[in-house]
């Protein structure tokens, strides 16, 4: 479909060119809330390491992993995140 047939099926009397600005402000508006572009990341974990360097284009971090988590089935299994003021002290001091 044409901008153009757009703006007359809507009943748009606006120039095509805001009517391509508010068509691309709202394709980037249901981007944002549909969340469609996202990459998976594996990383190898080193034992008794907390911190891991990540890369800088990372938004959000959706969900973590880790082979055998509570199971011995080598299943990958998500790793429940701390919200708030976690009661434990860390070694580190963090």
């Amino acid at each position: 479909m044409k901008v153009k047939e757009f703006g007359e099926r809507i009943g748009s009397a606006l120039p095509t060119g805001r009517l391509i600005a508010y068509l691309k402000d709202g394709l980037e508006e249901l981007n944002i809330i549909s969340e469609t572009d996202y990459k998976i990341q594996r990383i190898s974990i080193t034992k008794d390491k907390r911190f891991y360097d990540l890369p800088d284009d990372y938004v959000k971090i959706k969900d973590i992993r880790c082979k055998n988590h509570l199971n011995t089935k080598d299943e990958y299994r998500s790793i429940p995140r701390g919200v708030g003021n976690v009661p434990i002290k860390d070694a580190d001091g963090v």
